[in-house]
């Protein structure tokens, strides 16, 4: 039979995000990925609501595959009823990936675009499919792999938990051997590290840890623009009867020892440190230089000092030039922040989900943003219709009150 030798899971806010809304489940036997979705925090609500129903493990596992469809339709049910009854909760969502170590198989539950993959001999496998907008194209031969990277619209998803009273719920097992590798991990690791990249880094660090911990890092190298979660698992044979109990390896900085189940710690320590300030280099003060010798002159009558006013009469002008150019500057400054704050739009983040927007459309030189994001809908803009989807995400300026009714009426599914 098989038991899992060694494992590792951890989650990292990665280099762009401000919270973490991804959440993980390392407990041999069960493994669970859950990338959450949805404005002022929901996203960390509807991930963590799907893991937690996970938490108890499966109660019979004569059919893993049904086992963790139910699960995953029961965490569905929870996120749909809470964010109809809570309107800070309002159209949230999640991802789920699940995977089950039987005693010869695998088994897989998935839903989203968070994956799963197999690393046997060297060769990595992607054991899910992405229900998403561009894995459609290619899956109708619309697309080829090559676009799908550039695609404007690679992060709309499909199908997720939350949005809809029922979901689909792929799931699959696959055959299992002595030394399989398992990978279960989120977006923000697939989209800024290559297949490539993943089967070569876990190649090159057998440990898991070391594993673990070079392809957050090599996320977070690429861009971190979402968060990271990585768990891996190790398989081996071990002789019936022998006594053995699924093992574990400690995960990464002691977050998963013994089938615990792993801190969100590392995500504050693992973010991007802000450049410190430089002092302006000092003003080398000299002498005046002399261009010759100066000729003798009649002793002049010594005049008086300048008196304090005079001397500073000068320098005071000029200081209260520059304050009021610098005050003029702030007024300005300070009428353009207002005007920019007054304002909204709709359009989509880069998990394609419709999302209001506070200030203009407009990004300046050097990656400066004249908008940030107020809010994030779960309603993914690949589910709306062509027409429906260029009147709304058309970057109208709109007060906030309008924008925002308009976003409450497309997540009730009151807009023809």
């Amino acid at each position: 039979m098989l038991r899992v030798a060694e494992q590792y899971a951890a989650t990292d806010t990665g280099r762009q995000r401000r919270a973490n809304e991804d959440a993980l489940l390392a407990r041999s036997p069960l493994f669970v990925v859950a990338d959450g979705m949805g404005g002022a925090q929901a996203g960390e609500v509807a991930s963590r609501i799907a893991v937690d129903h996970f938490r108890r493990g499966l109660e019979q596992t004569a059919d893993p595959e049904l086992a963790l469809a139910e699960l995953a339709r029961a965490a569905n049910a929870r996120i749909y009823e809470r964010s109809h009854t809570r309107s800070e909760h309002a159209g949230m969502g999640t991802t789920l990936t699940a995977i089950y170590v039987g005693e010869q198989e695998v088994s897989v539950a998935h839903v989203g675009d968070s994956r799963a993959y197999l690393l046997r001999g060297g060769k990595l496998a992607r054991l899910t499919e992405d229900h998403s907008l561009v894995d459609e194209l290619m899956r109708q031969g619309r697309l080829t792999p090559e676009e799908a990277v550039e695609h404007p619209q690679r992060s709309v998803i499909t199908r997720a938990l939350g949005p809809e009273g029922s979901v689909e719920v792929d799931t699959r097992t696959f055959p299992a051997r002595d030394g399989d590798v398992y990978l279960v991990c989120s977006d923000g690791l697939t989209t800024m590290v290559s297949e490539n990249e993943l089967a070569a880094t876990m190649t090159a660090h057998p440990r898991l840890r070391e594993a673990g911990d070079a392809l957050i890092a090599a996320a977070n190298d690429a861009g971190g623009r979402d968060n990271i979660t990585v768990v891996l698992l190790r398989l081996e044979e071990v002789a019936v009867g022998a006594g053995a109990t699924q093992g574990a390896d400690a995960g990464r900085d002691g977050a998963v020892a013994s089938g615990a189940m792993p801190t969100q710690q590392h995500a504050a320590a693992s973010t991007r440190p802000g450049a410190g300030a430089h002092d302006p280099d000092a003003t080398a003060v000299g002498l005046p230089a002399v261009a010759g010798p100066v000729p003798a002159r009649a002793p002049r009558r010594p005049q008086a000092p300048p008196t304090p006013a005079r001397a500073r009469r000068v320098p005071i002008r000029r200081a209260l030039g520059a304050l009021s150019v610098v005050a003029v500057l702030a007024l300005i400054g300070a009428g353009a922040y207002l005007a920019l704050r007054s304002v909204y739009f709709i359009g989509t983040n880069d998990r394609g989900l419709v999302t209001l927007y506070r200030g203009v459309p407009f990004r300046l030189p050097l990656g400066l943003n004249l908008y940030s994001s107020d809010y994030v809908s779960g309603v993914s803009a690949g589910t709306l219709p062509v027409a429906r989807r260029h009147s709304l995400l058309d970057h109208s300026l709109r007060s906030q009150s309008s924008a925002a009714a308009l976003i409450r009426s497309l997540e009730l599914g009151q807009l023809e």
